[in-house]
């Protein structure tokens, strides 16, 4: 069997193979949703409280600052 023909049989079945459950039901996209929005919650938390933002400011302020 020539290369090429084996080459070509093996595309044909990965195509067959990947033919089935192509994506997410409207069930699997809220519980995406809902955990991102988590995550953004979570993150939002963190990035507000006092410690991080006086941290952030004092990069700002020191990258701001910085001669080139």
């Amino acid at each position: 069997m020539h290369l090429h023909k084996k080459i070509e049989e093996m595309a044909a079945r990965l195509r067959r193979k990947g033919r089935g459950d192509a994506g997410m039901v409207t069930s699997e996209y809220a519980m995406g949703i809902i955990a991102a929005v988590g995550f953004a919650v979570l993150l939002y938390e963190v990035v507000t409280s006092g410690q991080v933002r006086g941290e952030l400011q004092d990069i700002v302020r020191k990258a701001l600052s910085a001669r080139m």
